[in-house]
Formats: structure tokens, sequence, C-alpha cells
């Protein structure tokens, strides 16, 4: 062992070679979907401690509803969930949706005196059942598991640009995106004036837009830039301003009043004309001009030392249109509306209800402090509109842009990017199906005018569930999760996509934003995201990375003060805003025992920039070296020695290992194994120290070690059963299937794993197999990227993996009659039904191949007349035969495999007595009910006794406030008894803050208790009434679950994790492959080529490495950029008596003889891919034919043919193959008839026959007629 090798976790003793010290920081790997999901929910808080924000906020936004005249008002009280119908897995088995009933408290009262009769109503209200996250972070809709992918879209607030005119002219501009409401921009022109847009509609000047807000005069519009030199209109001031240029416009303004004819008022008119333009040169004429105007004051002259500065605003001074406030709001309604506005008002409303209304726009929290952040404005953070000061900010900007004094905005920067997490997206969707409800319940309102009425009659439920499930069935962002293992899971609840709803679109996203650019680091892994149209969109959070309250991605730091790393407590997280002009030391920069840098000189990183610096100029320090990279890059030992392009196909192929049926951990990992199969949320880990009871293949029994404090506030047994999850079907049709790695009577510890399987061993993630490797060329077979491998291989079963297929089929009542599920289905042999159950379901253990009845089924078919021989037969075997036809389900071509398991659901249509016994159940389930309820609450009472007994109340209220027991009452059992403690507040009950804490446990684990037994009571409740839930128009539902075991084939697709991957290209017995000097044969033979082109050389660092981990029987982590060095390695080479670097001669057993050069030998960890042969090997004789076309479908899922292409045809016409070519084209694919007589010849035995026209050329001719061309043929 190395004088730094230290031992990561006792299951595994696996060697760590990192040199830097980690303290486990890294977020838990679901946070980004657990925390976002119960923040949005907030369940676990208390109804006057809930912060506004997710549901809650939802509700009062859209909360207190009054009608027209404000007689009726609804408001929002509090809201709640009752337990789910169903658990989780019974929801997967049976298609469902995992829902809980969401409820509304809400009271609805009355203002008017005039309905005496209407009293004040409280009603909990249900609004219909919304999916709910699982412990796994998923959601279960319709019986598959979903997840909701997070969103990286443009953070709301103001943006800078500049682009370029085709003449070379910059164009700068100024955009803000509001959260929701119009878009507002500013842009300049080549005739440097700036321009206003509204919603990217008509532009006007931005002088316009000032004027609409307030400043109505020139003067106003030119004080706010300090733009305006005042002379008094005299002649002595007048003449010393000879030559300048007037800045505003020179008035005279009068009024005129006359009588309205309608109404006899007397209106007033304010009057204006123009006497000089702006811009005008004063002259000795003007000067006259003005004087010998009335109503003139002063003359506003533009100042003569700004210079290029503000000329833009003189200039767009002399484009604007408008002289006063109502001119400009005219203008600007014209340019919007397209008509002129009926009256003032309505033209002076429509900038503040677009821009300063919150009814009409939001700019959200974020939006608010973006703005305050770049303008420097001081406006308060509650105010979420947009105010004439930042108008005026923006445009004082963009002018100090245009002078070069201020800086365009970096689109792609993350602190201009942020992330909508579930929690987010959920609350837009409840926003937009609340307003719909609040709209009908407004209707319903008015509607109902004397009646008496409640909450529940005006709320339709599903209003607020259809938005919500469209929203998870149909969404961009809501994906079927990706199950094939635990790493695939989890990145899948990692990923962070540009595209969606609000994002951007394939098509149209450029390069730029694609790129990998320096706010990523820490933030957005830098290796992972797809390869295709996708490249650079979809990325994965990184290991240590969170999204903070705003959205925005941050990352954590130690901070470096004086030299010096503070070591102790928590690390310090900057979002990319944050970090800007910070100097960052990287986590490998050495550091001593107190925490001072070693080397004077240390590489660090500056805002994109990386110089080396001496360490009094930094002030923070990377926490740990795989902060860079996401979970997937983080599993890659060194990654450091890969080419980026193949570490993201080793990143991308690992998602798409299958798990094996007998999982092995790699010899060399990086030691994050362990953290990713424990944040999977696959395995069970003790929740406690302990023993175990009891243990077999699917549950085990933990009897834990409690205190007699934790017993007193529990209402469980000491005791836990775990059940393990059996032959569960994943998404992708792999398999979990949990084993026991504990003994009967073993001690566990709090987090201790007790099982093992879906690609983990002993608590850690195997996704694939160590082999002994040959990198060697052998007979050509592994040419190009081909795998060659042992027979070993396959005999042991070290790469054979489970799948668990499931096949359903569905009893409808059609309109002929009920179809039925039976084994005695009409013109089937009986060898084909021998394994058929009286339902007509196949037997559990039965072998199955292709072409057989997985379920049996007849349905009713139309009367037709029948034949002579049709009536002999029903007279003979009665009239069953031939009114159905076999509607089976029957095994797919190449399927293979074990039926291991079935089930059955049905929908009970009741007779009398069916439905009396019902009832007596109902009401054996209901007394029973009311027996586990109280009981509860006896051992509740009599443990609070116990707790309380003699002392006084502090004042014990419920959760809305009302006094229950006055402060001062001594408490009593018969007291305690009484109280209602589904509402109770758990807080103020004593004076002790010990005793308080017990109360509020026990409090909470009596209501958890109580949910559970109310949960139970309505399922089977539900149960004996409905019968089993199933989808509409459905009466039965059959499904058979199939499990085929697939040993490793030529063809299937292997890979390593450095992206080194390869097709399987021949299975060689073990004699004949080469062996080494102590006649050990290798597994697997790779092309040596495969290496240098590719510069992935981590898979050569890690076969000599694993090669020393497996004759020393150790297992080494070598975490990323913190790796083991080739010196370390050498060292365990020599150690475990290997030859250097793995290079050792081979000898050829088919020979015997030696092979001339040495190879490089040792283990590497490969893993087998979901592109397997079995799926993908089609053959096709006959089979179906387009409708039209008449030439066969394509594709294995339709039993489709070859395509033979346009290309493929010039390929036989360069050979002259003129028979082949046209067989191909005519009875191969679309001569109808030639193909049936080609079938015939060939059935006797006969010579092909002359091929007809193909049908595509008739169709060809359809369609030249169709254009009205008669095709004719001579």
């Amino acid at each position: 062992m190395t004088s730094n090798g230290q031992i990561l976790n006792a299951e595994e003793q696996r060697v760590s070679f990192g040199k830097i010290k980690l303290t486990d920081h890294s977020p838990d790997l679901l946070e980004i979907q657990l925390k976002s999901f119960q923040e949005f929910f907030q369940l676990e808080t208390t109804p006057e401690n809930r912060a506004l924000e997710g549901l809650y906020r939802v509700f009062q936004e859209n909360f207190p509803i009054s009608d027209t005249r404000n007689i009726f008002n609804l408001e929002f009280l509090d809201y709640f969930v009752d337990p789910p119908r169903y658990t989780i897995p019974e929801c997967m088995q049976r298609g469902l949706t995992y829902s809980v009933p969401l409820k509304a408290k809400l009271r609805l009262s009355c203002n008017d005196e005039e309905h005496v009769d209407f009293k004040t109503i409280v009603q909990d209200v249900f609004l219909g059942n919304i999916p709910y996250m699982t412990p796994k972070g998923t959601f279960v809709i319709n019986g598959a598991e979903r997840v909701i992918v997070s969103q990286l879209h443009r953070s709301p607030g103001v943006f800078f640009g500049q682009n370029f005119h085709p003449n070379g002219t910059a164009i700068y501009s100024a955009r803000v995106i509001p959260f929701k409401g119009a878009w507002m921009e500013f842009a300049t022109d080549i005739n440097t004036v700036m321009y206003a847009y509204i919603d990217r509609k008509k532009k006007f000047p931005v002088t316009t837009l000032l004027r609409a807000i307030g400043y109505d005069s020139d003067k106003s519009i030119l004080d706010l830039f300090d733009l305006a030199d005042e002379v008094p209109n005299t002649r002595e001031a007048l003449t010393g301003a000879v030559g300048r240029k007037l800045a505003a416009r020179v008035l005279r303004a009068w009024t005129e009043d006359f009588v309205d004819e309608d109404t006899g008022e007397l209106v007033i008119l304010e009057r204006n004309e123009i006497i000089l333009e702006r811009d005008t040169v004063l002259t000795e004429e003007n000067i006259e001009d003005i004087l010998a105007a009335d109503g003139i004051e002063n003359v506003i002259l533009q100042k003569e030392d700004v210079g290029m500065d503000y000329s833009i605003i003189y200039n767009t001074l002399q484009k604007d249109p408008s002289s006063s406030e109502i001119e400009a709001v005219q203008y600007i309604y014209r340019q919007l509306r397209g008509s002129d506005p009926p009256d003032e008002e309505t033209a002076r409303g429509i900038i503040d209800k677009l821009f300063f209304s919150d009814k009409r726009y939001n700019l959200g929290e974020v939006g608010r402090y973006k703005i305050n952040r770049k303008l420097n404005a001081g406006t308060d953070d509650e105010t979420l509109v947009l105010t004439k000061e930042d108008i005026i900010a923006i445009v004082k900007y963009l002018v100090a842009l245009m002078n070069q004094r201020a800086e365009i905005d970096d689109i792609d920067h993350l602190s201009n990017r942020r992330v909508r997490t579930v929690g987010e997206q959920l609350y837009a969707q409840f926003g937009v199906g609340l307003a719909r409800m609040a709209r009908t319940i407004r209707e319903r309102m008015n509607v109902r005018d004397n009646e008496v009425f409640t909450p529940i009659d005006l709320i339709n439920a599903r209003t607020l569930s259809s938005v919500i499930n469209s929203f998870f069935g149909t969404s961009q962002l809501s994906q079927f999760l990706d199950q094939t293992n635990p790493l695939s899971e989890i990145t899948h609840k990692r990923r962070i996509s540009a595209l969606g709803p609000g994002g951007l679109s394939r098509e149209r996203a450029g390069f730029e934003v694609r790129d990998v650019h320096y706010s990523h680091y820490g933030r957005l892994c830098t290796i992972e995201t797809p390869e295709g149209p996708n490249i650079g969109l979809i990325s994965t959070l990184c290991v240590h990375a969170k999204v903070n309250k705003m959205g925005f991605l941050e990352t954590p730091y130690r901070a470096v003060a004086d030299s010096k790393v503070v070591m102790d407590g928590d690390p310090i997280y900057l979002s990319a805003e944050g970090e800007d002009f910070k100097k960052i030391a990287q986590a490998n920069a050495e550091i001593n025992e107190k925490g001072a840098f070693v080397e004077d000189r240390v590489k660090a990183r500056d805002h994109g920039d990386f110089p080396v610096l001496e360490p009094h100029e930094l002030e923070f320090m990377d926490v740990a070296p795989n902060q860079i990279v996401g979970v997937s890059a983080s599993l890659i030992p060194f990654l450091e020695n890969d080419d980026a392009n193949r570490a993201l196909m080793g990143s991308n192929m690992q998602r798409q290992a299958v798990p094996l049926l007998r999982p092995s951990s790699p010899i060399v990992g990086t030691g994050l194994e362990g953290k990713v199969a424990r944040d999977s949320r696959m395995l069970i880990n003790a929740e406690g120290d302990g023993v175990i009871e009891y243990v077999d293949a699917k549950e085990v029994i933990v009897r834990y070690e409690r205190t007699d404090e934790d017993r007193l506030v529990s209402f469980d047994d000491d005791r836990k059963t775990y059940r393990l999850t059996k032959f569960l079907r994943t998404n992708q049709g792999t398999c979990v299937n949990l084993k026991p790695i504990v003994r009967r009577g073993q001690k566990v510890t709090k987090g201790q794993i007790l099982c093992d399987g879906y690609a983990t061993e002993k608590g850690e993630l195997a996704l694939g197999q160590n082999l002994k490797v040959a990198f060697m060329p052998w007979k050509g077979y592994n040419f190009e990227d081909a795998i060659v491998l042992s027979e070993r291989v396959v005999r042991e079963d070290i790469f054979t993996s489970l799948h668990i297929e499931h096949f359903e089929l569905d009893v409808r009542d059609t309109k002929l009659g009920q179809e039925e599920l039976t084994n005695d289905i009409p013109n089937v042999s009986e060898e084909a039904t021998k394994d058929l159950d009286e339902n007509g379901i196949i037997r559990v253990g039965a072998w199955v191949k292709e072409g057989d009845i997985l379920i049996g089924k007849i349905t009713p078919k139309g009367e037709s007349d029948p034949t002579p021989e049709e009536k002999l037969l029903r007279a003979i075997f009665g009239d069953k035969a031939g009114d159905v036809k076999d509607a089976s389900l029957k095994a797919s071509p190449s399927l293979k495999g074990v039926v291991i398991g079935k089930d059955l659901f049905s929908r009970q249509k009741k007779d009398q007595t069916q439905k009396d016994a019902e009832k007596i159940k109902l009401q054996k389930l209901e007394d029973e009910h009311k027996i586990n309820l109280n009981k509860l609450k006896t051992i509740l009472v009599d443990k609070l006794d116990k707790l309380v007994r003699g002392r006084a109340s502090q004042g014990v209220s419920t959760i809305y406030g009302e006094a229950v027991v006055p402060k001062g009452e001594k408490f009593t059992q018969s007291l305690l008894r009484d109280l209602d403690y589904t509402t109770i507040d758990y807080s103020n009950w004593t004076t002790s803050d010990d005793l308080n804490g017990l109360i509020a446990r026990l409090l909470h684990n009596y209501s958890i208790k109580v949910n559970e037994e109310v949960g139970r009571f309505k399922r089977e409740t539900f149960n004996i009434s409905v019968g089993d839930e199933l989808p509409a128009g459905v009466l039965k539902l059959a499904k058979v679950y199939l499990a085929k075991k697939r040993k490793l084939k030529v063809g299937d697709k292997l890979a390593g994790r450095h992206g080194n991957k390869g097709i399987v290209s021949r299975i060689v017995r073990d004699e004949d492959m080469p062996f080494l000097e102590d006649g050990t044969p290798v597994d697997i033979i790779l092309n040596p080529l495969g290496v240098p082109s590719r510069m992935n050389l981590g898979q050569i660092f890690e076969t000599v490495l694993g090669w020393a981990g497996e004759k020393l029987g150790m297992k080494f982590g070598t975490p990323i950029f913190d790796g083991a060095s080739q010196d370390e390695i050498e060292e365990y080479i020599q150690q475990a008596n290997l030859p250097s670097l793995g290079q050792t001669y081979l000898f050829d057993g088919e020979t015997g003889d030696r092979f001339h050069q040495q190879a490089t030998v040792g283990v590497i960890y490969m893993l087998k891919l979901s592109h397997m042969v079995d799926d993908k090997m089609h053959a096709r004789s006959i089979g179906p034919y387009s409708l039209i076309t008449q030439q066969p479908l394509g594709g294995k899922a339709q039993f489709g043919g070859q395509r033979f292409g346009e290309m493929e045809v010039w390929a036989l016409e360069a050979f002259g193959a003129s028979n082949i070519l046209q067989e191909l084209l005519t009875i191969k694919s679309d001569d109808i008839q030639g193909r049936a007589k080609a079938y015939e010849a060939i059935v006797k035995g006969d010579n092909l026959p002359e091929p007809n026209i193909p049908e595509s050329f008739n169709v060809l001719v359809h369609e030249l007629r169709g254009l009205a061309l008669d095709v004719k043929f001579d």
C-alpha cells in the first residue's frame, strides 16, 4: 500500500490513491428532484409556517375569488392531501397513476344583507388527484415510471447585446424579459436613433415612450440626461446664443374654449403651434419669430460640451412625432392596436396595463434581482413590475454601451441562464389549472343569485387534474425514465435540458449555445452530453452542484484567507455571477496540514483565464478534483488520460450497460461507486443499529436497538420487515432482483446495506465484469474494433443477463357482444393450448417460443349466412364454433423465454346476492377501522399521559389558532382523551423544550399511523365495492411476464469505460486463446490500434493496475484528476511480481508458439450494452405489404423487408446484373400477381414466371392522372 493509500469503505476495502483530503460535502445525488418537489408541496410544514412559494403561492395568487357584484367571496384557508389509494408497486402492476387526492379548505361568505339566510360555510373541497413523487424522485404515470427533467432557460431580467448592420455599423440593443407579460426591447439604428419595441411589434422612438410614462416635454426628457441649456426669451440672451442648435421645439401654446352643443358644457382645449423645429441652428431671423410669438418663456438649446455621448438623445427627439404626453400615448396606441383610441383614458392605460400592472406583468424575484444588479438600481425587491426608473436606467446604459463605457452581456454565461426544476414547472401548471378553475367559479357565482350554495357546488375537480395530467403525459420535459441500470436512472433525474416549452429548439440552436463555457465549471458536466442533434443542449449536473433559491446553479468552494485555506466548516456555494472576477485555486494545489499552500506559485482560474498566481492573491479553492464533471464521468478511472470525445462516449455507454446475473464491481474504480449505489435508492439500508432476526430470499427482518425515549414516541414494534424486490421489470426490460447479503444473528449498523443486485455488489455500483485482456491482433478477427472472446466467458455466465418482457391483453364489451378469455379457442389444436389455464392465461413456468399462445381470447364476429358445411358443424358441435373468432395474444418472432408471472384484473358485475354480501363485508371493514383508530388513540393518550400528567398547559391550540387547552390548565387523562388530534398544533404544550420535542415526535408518528390506517381502509373499501380499477371500457386485464436469459453471443456490443466499444466477432475455445507463461488463457483480445488514434490511454492504465489488483486481491479507488501516478502503479506491479507496464510474451493457443513481440496484458472492466443481437436479428421471406405502393413494410417491429434503394440499384446496374435487378424490383417487391405466381412456382418446383408491371408504377400513373395528365401506353 502506498504512503497515501487510505481505505474508503469497510464493505469493499477499496484502496484510494487520492492525495486530496475530501470531506463528503457532495449533496444527495437526487436532491434536485426531491428537494424541489418537497418545497413545492410543503406538506411537512404547518399552514402558518409555509413560505410563500410553490403550491401555497398558487393558491394565494388565485384566491380570494368574488363574483362581479362582490356579493359572494370564496377564500382559501389551507390545503392538504389524503394518503394515496394504491401503493407504488400496485400502481405499476395495474397501469395506474400513483397520485394523492388534493383537498382545499375553502370559506364561502356573503357580503350582502339581503341574503339573510346565507351563512358562511367552511368546507374541504376535492380538487383532483395529483401525481405524487416516489421516494426515488420519479412519478408513476399509467403504470410507467416517468421523470420530470429540469430545464435550463433564459433568466428573466434585462440583457444588453450588440450585432452589426451589413454596412458595418454596430447596433446595440436591450431586451427586458419578464417572467410573465410582454417583452420590451430598445435598439439603436444606423442613424444613431434609439427605438423602443413592445412585444416585438411596431417600433417608435424611445422619447415617445418616455413622454408616455410622464416626461411629457422635451425639456423634462433632456433634463433626465442633463442635456438642456435653458435660455430666457429675451433679445439679449437669444442674441448671445446665435449659431447654437435648438434641443427642443419652440412651441407657441394657447387655450381655446367652446360650448359643447350636446351637453352644454364649457370645453377647454390646449393648442400649440411649432415655431421652430429641433436641431435648427439659431439665427437673427429666428430670434424675431420667437420674440413675436406669445406664451414662450424660454428656449432650450443643446449643450455645447456634450460631444458624441448623448447625441443619440437629440437625434431621437428629432425623429419623435409627438410633442406631449397625450400625443405620445395616442401614437403608441395606434402603433400597437392599429386604430385610434376611443378615449384618452384607454390610450393612457395601454402602457400601464402592459408593464406597470401586476395582473398582466411580472418580472419575478429573479427578474427584479437581475435588473437591480445590472442597473445598480435601488428598487425594492418586492416590486415585480417595471418602474420608470428602470426604463431610464436602461436607456442610459445603452448610451454608455454606444460610448464603450459599458459591456454587453454574454448570453451563454450561466448567470443569464437558470434552471426550472420540477417544483417550478408544476407551479406554472397549477397556475394555469387554478386560473381556469377561478374563471368557472366566477361564472357559477354570477349565475347563482338567490340560491343557497356551497364551495363544493362551485368547483369542478376535473379542471385542475386535466391540466396536470396532460403535463405529465405529454410535456416534452416529462420523460419515460431510462431505467437500464442505477446509473442511467440517477443521470436521467440529474439531466438539465435546454429544450422544451419556452426553451430552445434543436433546429435553431447555434454553436455558441451548445459549446462549453467557462461558467460551466463545477455546474454543468463538461463531458457528458448526447452525440447527435442534441449535443450541448442536454447536459448533466456536476457531482457537487446545487440549484439555489433563484434557480441558478451553484458550486462549492473553500475560502482562502491570508494565503491559507479555511478547512473547517461548510464550503461556500457560489453562483456563476458570484464567481466572476474571483481568483480560484484548483483542488489539486498542494496544501500542508495548516491549510497553507506549499508552492509559491499556484495555478488558478479567473473569469475564463488560467493565470499562475501567488497564494495571497487567491480568494477561493475548489473542494474536489471531480467537481468539474458529472456522475457518469466521475466513474471513469484515469479520465485525465482520455481524450474528451472518447470520455463522452464512455460516460454515455455506462448508462447503456445491462445489469448482469452475477454483478462484479470494478477492480479499478474511482471511489464514487458506493455513493451512486446508495443514492440510487434501489438498495435497502439499515435505519439504525440492530440485529438480523430472520432472512430469506424474499424478506429481511431487523430488530432495532431503541432507547426508552424512542419506544415512548413510537407506535411501531422494534422489529421491521423489509420485502426484497424480486424479478421486477424496469422500463427498459432489464431485471431488478435483490438478494440479501446479511446472515441471521448478524449485527448491523445504521446505513449498512442489507441486500445486493440490480448492478450492485457489496453496496457498490457494478455495471460490468473484470476480464483478463490482451492488446494484440488475432487472425484479423479484432479488425476495426471487433472483439475476440473466450468461451469461458459464455460458459461461466460472466456476461449473462436477465430480461423481462411483459404482454397484456384487455377484454372489452363490443357491439356484437362481450369478449372472453378462454382456453377453448376455435380451430386451434390441443397442443397449442395445453399450457393455458381456464382463463386462457399461460401457466407460470411454461417455456415459450415464437408463435405460442400467451393469452387466449375469443371475440364475437358479425353474423353472416353460414355455408352448408358450417351448418353441419354447428349442428354437431353446437353454436360456439361459428360466431367467435380467435383474438389471442401470440409470442412475437424471435421471442424465447419462460413465464415467471401472470396477473388478471377484473371489474365484477354483481347480482343482488353479491351486493348483500358486499354490504356485510363493508360494515365489518368499517367496524374494524373504528376499532383500529380507537386503539391508536388509546395508545396515544396513554403515552401523552405519561409525558404531561400533572403539568400545566402553555396554551395548546389547533393549527388554525383556536385554543383547546387554555394556558395554566392542568393535563388530565380525560382531557387528553377528549382532544381532536387531527388539527392540533404540536408546539407550546409545556414549559420544557425537550418535552415539547418528544410530544411533537409522538403526535407526528400518530398522524402517520392514522393516515396509514385511513389509506388502508379506503383502499380495501374501494376493492370490495368497485373491484380492480381499470381504464374506461376495459372489463378484464390479463398480464403475462416472460423472463429471457441472454448469454453473450457473436454480434453483442461490449464497451469499456473509456469509449472503447466493439462488437463480439468470434467466441473462441479456451485452449485456442493466447495464454501467459503460466498457462492462463486471456478472456478477451482487443485491437491495439484502437488506442493511439482514439487517445484514450486511460484503458491502458486501468488494465495494468487491474492486473496488480487481481493478483493481490485488492480493489482500488483512483479519483479523477487525483489518481494513481505511473510510479504508484509500477509499485503495485512489482508488489504483485508482474512484468513492468503489463508487457509480457504470450503464446499462441493453437500452435503453442510464442508470439514475436510482447503485448500489454492486464485486467479491464468491460460492460455489456443494451444493443443486443437478439433484439436486432431479423429475417423475412413473406410478410405484410404497404396498402398503396404494395411494397414490403420496413423494420423488425413491422416484420418488414430490407430496403433496396436508388443507390443499391445503381450498384447492380454497374455490374449489369439485370435478372437480379428485375427480380428485386418486381416479384420480391410490388408485382402483386407475379409474387403470388412465383410462390406457387417455388412450391411446385416450376420455373419462375415472367414478371408483370410493379404496383408502384401504377401509383405513379395515377398521380399523373391526378395532375390532369392523361397517360396512355400503346
